[in-house]
């Protein structure tokens, strides 16, 4: 209960940022998800515990930053070759042991600011994309904690989260991807057979999210770490809040990319 009035204020002031940004898009859109990135980069080379972590977040920044703008201008080409060399360079620098580490933040991160940038700057449904996957991800997290607490059951994966069931998990994502179709639908006017197609589009994307809460609950688990920071009252880190959201994104962007080329990635996710 102590805790309940600062993560009360702290989520409520976290879905304004994110919903007014989308909203606005363009460049506000982007330098908030570039921060969100920043922190991101931050706390997994402070989690990993290797050596040199202020030049080695120095390094993964400028990455970071380059990539972003090279994938804002859909240089993809030159993001990628920026990224390769940011890793390197983090690799380098973290010394035996804890190379690959250091290099896996950066795409962790990457694929956070990349992943949004294309799909919110897509020629269409790109404020609809974005939406689309808060409803999913958010659907599922919260009607997975609920589902699980009032049905309970086997456990999803118990070395790596106790907590987690997997009447949690159907429950979860079967709620976030109807709240994902409702929403589409509601905005776009879609037709039965596409929110069919997109409610399935909802439920990969529901569990990739969840998936993601795993990885980050075993990277955690691994270094012996609870909270990836306390940046977030509350709520911990970034990485404890958007787990998740990277993963689902990812994929999102990798799927509409793969459908309709990254100028038009969010077409390729909503409309088939």
């Amino acid at each position: 209960m102590r805790d309940l009035l600062p993560r009360l204020i702290s989520a409520v002031v976290m879905v304004a940022l994110a919903l007014g940004t989308v909203i606005r898009g363009g460049e506000t859109f982007i330098l908030f998800w570039l921060a969100a990135s920043l922190a991101v980069v931050w706390e997994w080379q402070r989690l990993i515990a290797a050596p040199q972590a202020t030049p080695r977040f120095l390094v993964g920044a400028v990455a970071l930053v380059l990539t972003t703008v090279l994938a804002r201008q859909m240089a993809l080409d030159m993001a990628i070759v920026t990224l390769v060399i940011g890793c390197g360079l983090l690799a380098w620098l973290a010394g035996p042991g804890k190379r690959l580490w250091a290099a896996s933040g950066l795409v962790y991160a990457s694929a956070l600011v990349v992943s949004v940038t294309l799909l919110r700057l897509s020629l269409f449904e790109g404020l609809e994309s974005i939406l689309f996957l808060f409803a999913v991800v958010w659907g599922t997290d919260v009607c997975a904690y609920f589902g699980g607490r009032l049905i309970g059951g086997p456990k999803l994966w118990p070395r790596v989260s106790p907590s987690k069931t997997w009447s949690g998990f159907l429950v979860g994502i079967s709620c976030g991807a109807l709240f994902g179709t409702v929403l589409y639908a509601w905005i776009s006017g879609a037709e039965l057979k596409s929110a069919a197609i997109i409610f399935i589009v909802g439920l990969v994307c529901g569990a990739v999210s969840q998936g993601g809460d795993l990885f980050e609950s075993s990277v955690k688990r691994h270094f012996g770490v609870k909270d990836s920071s306390h940046l977030i009252p509350g709520h911990g880190g970034f990485m404890d809040r958007l787990d998740g959201f990277i993963f689902a994104c990812a994929l999102a962007a990798l799927v509409g990319f793969l459908r309709s080329g990254p100028a038009a990635a969010a077409i390729g996710l909503l409309r088939w």
